[in-house]
């Protein structure tokens, strides 16, 4: 008997075309010959096309994906050794398998691959949801500094989980800062008044409480604030979810979907509160080191050195550098703290605390602060070191100080000092010839001993002439050809007397120049340096029969 393509074969017996086998085998199994007849189904293929039977055409019975396939290789367009052919059959997804069969019949194996592909694809869902987390950690992390974090926090949500999101931080004041961000679209922050009441699960959300589930929101109670702008489809699905913090909620996070997309599967609200923990974390963090960075601003600038200028006619230059270049305060500090008038003493610090660091510039506070609280006594350095000595015995610490204290009043066009060490190296003068004197000064240190002996002298300085205080960190800095030399006293000396009529801001500059030039690379002691000078006489006048100007003399 023959057949054309338009007319199917007789059907023939199972027992004819299939071993009896077929029948029992776990996967469905279907026969057709080279014409495209359907010849065998066996029972599990049945379960699956209960309509067809033997003589049906298999393109009217079968799928398309199958059918097409079976008359390729008929036609001699595909072998059935080919790749693994595979397509939806009643809304699961098999594998078909092809093996010749009697009298040119094509058999056609079935292997189910729902559950698999189901599990591929979880797992790569998985994977990728992995390496978004890891993505947000390391894009989160990069940066402390509070709005770019909550702006990369927002984008990135709108990018991996949902069409826009929206990320509210905590109150500040009777605000909230919000920040809108929308797939594709721009990143927007504002600062608003916001009623999160008005969006539910939002208020509990922002004290740090579990999120309800996105199914017991309704879309359609979404407040108008809460749409960024772009975001122009109604609205589909919401989620609202916190931001778990260090201690306190960071903030909370809303998830936007049109009704176009798919609604926000349990897997997803899974994988948001996952991304809300991460940016939460993050946003903590910036947080925190921006409240500390703010803290430690406010006591640097306690405990950093004063601008210098001049006071009351004479001029005050003073340079610090920290042992540390990360480090901006240390244990050397200088102050000045000009008198009332011109009549009044003008009283200059210069000190060195044992050690170096943090530890070290608390205990510079404390002493700059007791000096300050001395002001009134500081016609007597003896006694204002006695009182000192006291305060830092009081202490609870081991560390001690030298000091060098300078008490001056210009007279005339000469600025009168008297100069007190507490176990501090003696100033040295700078004469307007170059000759270079170490101020006949000494004293014990304090905060050591229970107490302290000091000898006070009177120095004048000319029009031109300065006095250098400075601490050992410039004396002992350690380098040179061989790296292990001291800069040393003698050095220091040969190099003021080269600066002898220079102006004093230049001399401080090559002061700590050279040191640093003699340093190179090497550590270094904290390094400071006060210069009191005379300024050059000014130009004189004559009013009235009378001399006017900064040259004259005062009584």
């Amino acid at each position: 008997m023959t057949a054309s393509r338009g007319f199917p074969t007789r059907p023939r017996s199972a027992g004819d075309t299939a071993d009896d086998a077929w029948g029992h085998a776990p996967y469905p199994v279907v026969v057709a010959d080279r014409h495209g007849g359907l010849v065998y189904l066996n029972n599990a293929a049945r379960l699956l096309w209960p309509e067809a039977s033997s003589g049906d055409w298999l393109h009217e019975v079968m799928p398309s994906w199958l059918s097409d396939a079976h008359t390729r290789i008929n036609d001699g367009l595909r072998s059935m050794d080919a790749d693994v052919l595979s397509g939806p059959v009643q809304g699961r997804f098999f594998e078909a398998h092809s093996t010749p069969g009697a009298d040119g019949d094509v058999v056609w194996w079935l292997i189910d691959d729902t559950d698999r592909r189901l599990a591929v694809t979880a797992l790569r869902a998985a994977q990728d949801r992995s390496e978004a987390l890891s993505e947000v950690s390391a894009a989160l992390l990069s940066t402390l500094n509070v709005p770019r974090c909550m702006e990369a926090a927002a984008f990135m949500a709108a990018q991996h989980l949902a069409e826009a999101a929206v990320l509210i931080a905590p109150v500040q004041g009777r605000r909230h800062p919000v920040t809108y961000a929308v797939r594709g679209g721009p990143v927007l922050q504002v600062s608003q008044r916001i009623d999160p009441h008005g969006v539910p699960g939002l208020a509990e959300a922002l004290q740090g409480f579990p999120p309800v589930p996105a199914r017991w929101i309704d879309p359609a109670r979404i407040p108008d604030w809460v749409l960024p702008d772009g975001f122009t489809k109604p609205l589909g699905s919401v989620i609202v979810t916190p931001l778990p913090g260090h201690g306190v909620p960071a903030g909370a996070l809303i998830l936007l979907r049109s009704s176009t997309e798919q609604r926000f599967t349990e897997g997803e609200e899974v994988f948001a509160r996952l991304f809300a923990a991460r940016a939460g974390a993050a946003l903590s963090a910036a947080r925190l080191y921006t409240e500390q960075a703010d803290i430690t601003a406010t006591l640097m600038r306690e405990l950093m050195p004063p601008s210098l200028t001049r006071v009351h006619g004479v001029d005050y230059v003073g340079n610090y550098r920290a042992a540390k270049d990360h480090e901006h305060v240390g244990g050397d500090f200088y102050d000045v703290h000009p008198g009332a008038d011109r009549s009044q003493e003008t009283l200059v610090v210069l000190g060195d605390v044992a050690g170096k660091g943090l530890e070290a510039a608390v205990l510079t506070g404390k002493i700059r602060n007791t000096l300050h609280a001395l002001l009134p006594l500081a016609g007597d350095h003896q006694r204002v070191l006695e009182l000192l000595n006291g305060a830092l015995l009081s202490f609870h610490h081991t560390r001690f100080a030298t000091l060098v204290l300078a008490s001056v009043r210009r007279r005339g066009g000469k600025a009168h000092l008297r100069l007190t060490s507490a176990g501090h190296m003696p100033p040295l003068i700078v004469r307007a010839d170059g000759e270079v004197e170490a101020a006949a000064t000494r004293g014990t240190v304090v905060g050591a001993l229970p107490k302290v002996t000091s000898h006070t002298v009177e120095v004048v300085l000319r029009p031109g002439e300065t006095c250098l205080l400075y601490t050992d960190g410039i004396t002992e800095a350690r380098g040179g050809p061989l790296g292990d030399e001291m800069f040393g006293e003698e050095r220091l000396k040969r190099a003021l007397a080269e600066c002898a009529g220079m102006p004093v801001e230049a001399l401080v500059e090559r002061v700590q120049m050279l040191a640093a030039q003699w340093l190179g690379t090497g550590q270094h002691d904290d390094m400071a340096v006060v210069a009191i000078s005379a300024p050059k006489t000014a130009t004189l006048s004559v009013v009235d029969g009378h001399v006017s100007g900064e040259g004259k003399e005062e009584r």
